[in-house]
């Protein structure tokens, strides 16, 4: 790859994890939930949610699902049914404000708000066929591909790092200045509808049409 061809993609890569999706949802209900220090985690998650989309797609993995509508269905539904139980779950959690969790709410542990977050992306079939359409404008075929997929991968991983601190750090520092429990109620729900609001867009994700 050249360092032409890599400034493209950086500049897409930008563009990419700037765009609004499950996973910048799940990112600024981690910062509601448990504030920035605890709440950035679940981004690495995310990021390893990319990086098996991105393999998926390198070793071949990737054809299967965009010829297999069986596939494609089975992960598609499973990526549904994920995004629905989240919103279910953030739409019933108690209503605690962001500055007393610290002090009275359980830690979820890191390994689950890792999983969750790898579970987000790892199980949006959007992600594979959109790495299936785009990442050949940047491979050189005729040069070694695993460095160029490793490439890819760092790039990947380095903006969505940026891009979801924003919006895990938005989430905490900005709704942290809610105080009251009918006012975290309504955040709860209003994140629970985002949830499923996306699990709906993912249930009428068509293979092949990009929409």
């Amino acid at each position: 790859m050249t360092l032409e061809t890599w400034l493209t993609f950086f500049v897409a890569s930008w563009i990419i994890s700037i765009s609004p999706g499950s996973g910048a949802i799940y990112a600024m209900s981690c910062g509601l939930n448990h504030g920035f220090r605890r709440g950035f985690v679940g981004t690495f998650g995310l990021i390893a949610g990319i990086w098996t989309a991105l393999a998926v797609v390198a070793i071949g993995l990737g054809a299967i699902l965009s010829t297999s509508a069986a596939a494609f269905s089975a992960l598609k539904w499973l990526g549904v049914g994920y995004l629905v139980y989240l919103g279910i779950k953030q739409w019933r959690a108690p209503a605690v404000p962001l500055a007393t969790i610290n002090e009275g709410k359980q830690q979820i542990s890191a390994k689950t708000l890792m999983s969750k977050g790898w579970a987000v992306n790892a199980t949006n079939p959007k992600g594979i066929v959109f790495m299936m359409a785009v990442m050949p404008q940047f491979i050189d075929a005729q040069a070694p591909l695993l460095p160029q997929y490793l490439v890819i991968a760092a790039t990947f991983g380095f903006t969505d790092l940026v891009i979801m601190a924003i919006y895990t750090g938005f989430a905490a520092k900005v709704l942290s200045l809610l105080k009251t429990q009918a006012q975290m109620k309504l955040l709860n729900h209003v994140f629970g509808g985002l949830f499923v609001a996306a699990a709906v867009a993912l249930a009428t994700f068509k293979r092949g049409t990009g929409a």
